[in-house]
């Protein structure tokens, strides 16, 4: 198994333990993280190691090409020179290394092929991680999210509404009551004027006519002029006022 296909089964893993048990789903998300980002260093390590182990093949074959077609050359130059015996034996030192060439050939090549791999598996890893990152937030906003419609729907099923509701019809029949009242009292204030304009505008006549009988009496008590045989028979002054008084009283009584 893949080191990709295991990471994988390590996320759906943890994903589906977050789905299904009672844990902290923020907390597994970041653990899964977490491991991922381990991962991603021994991922690392591997390639550099495979690229150094490469480094030192490719210097290796390389050698042994140079020195495969250096001692051609010089088999060459022997050749040119005449002597065959110094051509054969720089043949024979090609040889050597041209084994080694062909012997050091598959190996670097698959090691060429490796780190390829690798490279692939670490771009691979790092978008994966960039990703889990992406979605652990979205996630993350979208179980907060849950958490407060719990927490709201918990809250609303504490709440009586009927008794929330009956609440609201007391106080509004409160507020009703404390309208009427008031109302009532502004009525009985206009009514209450009224009547002291009605009381001030009876008694005016009455205050007039007061006026009029304490002059009078402040005539009367002057002194009088002798009096003639035919006013002698006159009823008095004090007489009169009585009399006058007390048809006042009855017209003020019937009034």
């Amino acid at each position: 198994m893949g080191l990709l296909d295991r990471i994988g089964m390590v996320v759906k893993s943890n994903v589906n333990a977050m789905v299904t048990a009672a844990e902290d789903p923020e907390k597994i998300l970041e653990q899964s993280i977490i491991d991922m980002q381990e991962d991603l260093v021994q991922l690392r390590q591997a390639v550099a190691q495979a690229m150094a182990a490469l480094k030192r093949q490719e210097q290796q074959y390389t050698q042994s090409q140079t020195q495969a077609n250096e001692w051609e050359r010089r088999a060459m130059l022997a050749l040119q020179k005449g002597d065959e015996n110094l051509a054969r034996e720089a043949l024979n030192r090609k040889k050597t290394h041209a084994d080694s060439v062909a012997t050091l050939k598959p190996a670097y090549d698959q090691q060429v092929a490796q780190v390829d791999v690798l490279k692939k598996n670490l771009v691979a890893l790092e978008g994966k991680i960039s990703e889990a990152k992406t979605k652990k937030e979205m996630l993350k906003a979208r179980v907060q999210s849950a958490k407060a419609q719990e927490n709201l729907n918990n809250m609303l099923g504490k709440i009586n509404t009927n008794s929330a509701a009956a609440a609201f019809e007391r106080m509004e029949e409160r507020v009703m009551m404390a309208e009427a009242k008031a109302s009532a009292t502004a009525e009985l204030g206009m009514d209450n004027l009224e009547a002291q304009f009605a009381t001030l505008e009876s008694g005016s006549g009455v205050d007039d006519e007061l006026a009029a009988l304490k002059a009078k009496m402040i005539a009367s008590s002057a002194p009088a002029p002798a009096l003639s045989p035919a006013d002698a028979n006159k009823p008095s002054v004090g007489t009169l006022i009585d009399s006058e008084l007390e048809s006042l009283r009855k017209q003020i009584n019937q009034g």
